[in-house]
């Protein structure tokens, strides 16, 4: 719980995009975090789940997180959730489910084509993940 908190706390500061923060774990430590931030880097991949990714890459000087553990504010697209397959991560823990788009738990699971073993667990501290979402929504309908 106390890492799917940091991650709600760094999708809180995405700014003018999708509130997604994503936090990388191993051996019981963050060794990364990022949020979303398509926007900001106008980068169609500068999702948090690829920019945690690479930075967790860049620490381990290796691209395989072998042994790591992310957590995500909400379950990852079919990019993310190929890259976090690719790169070998143990264990994926998210809040928010997304049942049009998630790699996970939608009609699309990417884990019947793939030959890695990944545990994946869904809807940690999901209603503060969702309200994120939900409000950010909000707001930008106001907007418009």
């Amino acid at each position: 719980m106390e890492f799917m908190k940091v991650a709600i706390d760094l999708a809180s500061k995405s700014g003018n995009d999708i509130p997604v923060g994503a936090v990388i774990v191993k051996d019981g430590k963050i060794i990364a975090a990022a949020c979303n931030a398509r926007e900001k880097d106008n980068d169609i991949t500068s999702h948090a789940e690829i920019l945690a990714i690479r930075k967790a890459e860049k620490i381990l000087d290796n691209w395989r997180l072998d042994d790591c553990e992310m957590y995500v504010t909400l379950e990852p697209c079919p990019m993310c959730g190929w890259a976090v397959i690719q790169s070998r991560i143990k264990s994926l823990y998210f809040g928010s489910y997304d049942s049009k788009y998630g790699s996970f738990t939608s009609p699309v699971d990417l884990r019947k084509i793939s030959n890695q073993n990944i545990n994946v667990y869904g809807g940690i501290l999901e209603s503060e993940c969702d309200n994120l979402l939900k409000n950010f929504f909000s707001e930008l309908r106001l907007k418009k």
